[in-house]
């Protein structure tokens, strides 16, 4: 594969893990890694089997991530005697000298060497000598696009399109793990689509660090609308989803698009943190409560059956009960599909980890559950007001143990179950929701269409 570095030859049919903890960059990054050793020889082996070397990509996004990530590489290290184990990404990125310690521990490579990873593991592999690589990111860091064409064991691939942050809100440290805005060129954008529709894809998330930046370090005045236009004119046989859009970022064109054209999924993930406006304030989030109801109203006008997904945070220093019920108010009303719930996660080196009012972790935990009881309430309802109605779901797999059912998604993220068999995992179905089905709709297919996917 261009840009690994390596050959065939070289791989000497070494045997390869990874563990991937954290967002879907991480994820398609490990995918490049993986392909990329794959390419060259190398033989990635399932849980439960010793490997000649294994990766863990890490995530410190939470001090729960970052626990995780050591509790990863520890057990790595503990279950794996005589194996090269490399610790990579975000940790690595802002706290490597935690790691410089740990026995056992033979490559620490940042997010700025994840290119050259691929390279590392074959070089560490001949000469089992301790390696660090952790170059700083600069201004002028470019894209590096990593090149995949498959996501093996996925139904849907995730396509990387931009990177970096430096929006800084208070509580968060992903702006010193991933360095500056950074973009893939639209035209490699359109290639790597087109690679997966080649490979049967019928579905791929554009994804990034902060998505809705993409284009700003290119020229052209490029865009995330104008990025989709482009797209759309391709007439690929594929759809795509966006993953999280700042609300600031997500414009009337993308939301009239999304609601006029088959092949862009009316599904809408918009982080809104707090329902208080002081609170927002304090997180340095460049909005207010009204702009974002705003936004929400704006989308199920225009699109009454997408989905609107939702991040809040619970417990940000400074929130009192009048700040979370206010929160609690305001997505109550509003026309949301579901919640992903936070608690505020003291993060060393960023504002807020010296903010000194903060909530008691008791307070912070019935916080979090209410809140999660009333996504709960909000999925069921979005569920309820989608049925009848025929949708496009991507088959994904078995419903769990029961090899009569399968489960997939709509385009507006509907989560079906339906009667059928694993010779379907993959394809696109027409299919009716016909009633609810725990936390799940129960689906009838209608009419199968001819886009499949290979896992």
């Amino acid at each position: 594969m261009k840009g690994t570095g390596f050959s065939e030859e070289d791989g000497l049919s070494k045997t390869f893990k990874i563990v991937t903890l954290g967002c879907k960059v991480n994820q398609y990054e490990s995918a490049f890694i993986e392909e990329s050793l794959s390419r060259a020889g190398w033989q990635r082996i399932a849980d439960g089997s010793t490997a000649d070397v294994l990766v863990v990509n890490t995530c410190i996004v939470t001090h729960k991530a970052a626990h995780q990530s050591r509790q990863a590489i520890r057990k790595a290290i503990r279950e794996n005697p005589g194996c090269l184990v490399a610790a990579i990404g975000c940790y690595p990125q802002v706290f490597p000298e935690e790691l410089e310690f740990i026995d056992g521990l033979d490559l620490i490579a940042n997010n700025r060497a994840k290119a050259e990873i691929p390279r590392l593991l074959m070089e560490l592999s001949s000469h089992h000598k301790k390696t660090l690589a952790l170059p700083p990111f600069e201004s002028e860091t470019p894209f590096d696009p990593l090149n995949i064409e498959r996501f093996p064991g996925r139904t849907r691939a995730y396509l990387k399109i931009q990177d970096g942050c430096r929006s800084f809100c208070t509580y968060c440290i992903v702006p010193y793990t991933r360095g500056p805005y950074r973009s893939l060129e639209p035209e490699k954008v359109l290639e790597a689509l087109k690679r997966f529709a080649e490979q049967g894809y019928g579905e791929v998330v554009l994804t990034g660090i902060h998505l809705g930046k993409y284009g700003v370090d290119l020229a052209g005045n490029m865009d995330l609308k104008r990025l989709l236009q482009r797209v759309g004119k391709e007439g690929l046989p594929l759809r795509l989803r966006l993953s999280s859009l700042e609300p600031q970022e997500l414009n009337v064109n993308i939301i009239e698009m999304a609601a006029s054209e088959k092949w862009l999924c009316p599904h809408f993930h918009i982080p809104l943190q707090s329902g208080n406006d002081q609170i927002l304030k304090r997180m340095n989030r460049n909005y207010t409560t009204r702009d974002f109801a705003e936004k929400i109203e704006t989308i199920h006008a225009a699109i009454p059956q997408g989905a609107i997904g939702v991040d809040i945070m619970c417990g940000f220093p400074g929130e009192d009960n009048t700040a979370h019920a206010n929160g609690v108010s305001l997505l109550r009303n509003l026309p949301v599909s579901y919640l992903h719930v936070f608690p505020f996660s003291p993060r060393k080196g960023t504002p807020a980890w010296d903010f000194k009012d903060k909530v008691d972790i008791h307070t912070i935990k019935q916080r979090a559950s209410e809140l999660r009881s009333l996504g709960q309430e909000k999925r069921m309802l979005f569920y309820e007001s989608c049925l009848d109605p025929v949708f496009d779901v991507l088959v994904e797999g078995p419903y769990g143990k029961d090899k009569t059912l399968m489960t997939g998604a709509g385009e507006n993220y509907l989560s079906f179950v339906f009667p059928g068999d694993d010779r379907l995992r993959g394809h696109v179905v027409r299919m009716r929701a016909v009633r609810m089905a725990g936390d799940k709709v129960l689906g009838e297919i209608q009419k199968p269409r001819s886009t499949k996917n290979r896992s």
